[in-house]
């Protein structure tokens, strides 16, 4: 253990600069150990039963009973039949289950559905009806956008989600926005020309 106080003779004041940080490096790991603690006695412990859960989803209030460990894509396809996100790789790599939380893209096979408690998911269901088409969805069956339409979804809300936020995109800005969704069948060209059209429409 370093000496609170040096006795070198180039040091009247016998402080330590070491023994100064080492304090320092204690006092910190210390409060941090503290906060953590308190963070945990005031964390709810849920599980392993089902519990019950109120999800807002395309702008209602929907009670579910799922366990903890049921992820927010399961929770809407086997519990409120919404199947317009599709359960493909379980791991966020093919943005098929794409939803949008607070307005921002997500995968919902990360996200637990415990965790969507107090945002505002919106589903491709919530975006348009066959009646009445968003101009992203109306711009994808214009351009024939889709092929065996399994990743048509994703793609549907993550391109609202970037005309949102880049409502005029260059083609870069199209394909770095998508980036996160892959089409198994290559369709890739009609779809950034749905995207464009879509900011067309939109304007």
């Amino acid at each position: 253990m370093a000496k609170p106080f040096s006795q070198d003779p180039r040091n009247p004041h016998g402080f330590s600069r070491r023994a100064f940080l080492k304090t320092m490096g204690v006092g910190a790991a210390a409060t941090g150990w503290v906060a953590s603690t308190a963070r945990a006695a005031e964390a709810t412990i849920l599980g392993p039963d089902a519990v019950p859960l109120t999800l807002r989803v395309n702008g209602g209030a929907h009670m579910v009973t799922v366990e903890p460990r049921v992820t927010l894509l399961r929770a809407l396809r086997n519990h409120l039949g919404l199947t317009g996100a599709k359960e493909v790789c379980e791991r966020g790599a093919c943005g098929g289950c794409t939803v949008l939380c607070d307005g921002e893209p997500i995968c919902s096979c990360l996200m637990l559905a415990v965790d969507a408690v107090g945002h505002e998911i919106t589903t491709v269901e919530g975006l348009g009806t066959p009646e009445k088409l968003s101009p992203v969805q109306a711009a994808f069956a214009e351009c024939d956008a889709l092929q065996c339409g399994f990743c048509t979804p994703g793609f549907v809300v993550a391109s609202t989600a970037l005309l949102n936020t880049h409502p005029n995109p260059s083609l870069d800005e199209i394909k770095a926005g998508l980036s996160g969704n892959l089409c198994r069948c290559g369709t890739y060209s009609r779809i950034f020309e749905a995207v464009h059209k879509a900011a067309g429409q939109r304007g």
